[in-house]
């Protein structure tokens, strides 16, 4: 009877596991285009919370303020082709 115990309380003790290490998961994806652009034109980033929710404005040497995203636009005008 013991021996039968002994072999059960084994075989038990072989199906578990040892926890598995936590990995640090890198981020996924890539920077907002329109704010890595901003600091490419050695502006800084002003984030504004409004209302309507969270705004993007940068700060550009020249002292001009404009909301990220029209800058880039204003920047990088697509042609009217690019979408075929």
């Amino acid at each position: 009877m013991k021996k039968m115990m002994m072999l059960t309380v084994l075989a038990l003790a072989g199906c578990s596991r040892a926890p598995e290490p936590q990995k640090n998961n890198p981020a996924i994806g890539m920077p907002n285009p329109a704010s890595v652009y901003c600091i490419q034109q050695s502006g800084t980033l002003e984030r504004v919370q409004t209302a309507e929710g969270e705004v993007s404005y940068c700060r550009l040497p020249s002292g001009e303020r404009i909301e990220e995203w029209t800058l880039f636009r204003r920047d990088h005008p697509q042609r009217a082709n690019s979408l075929r």
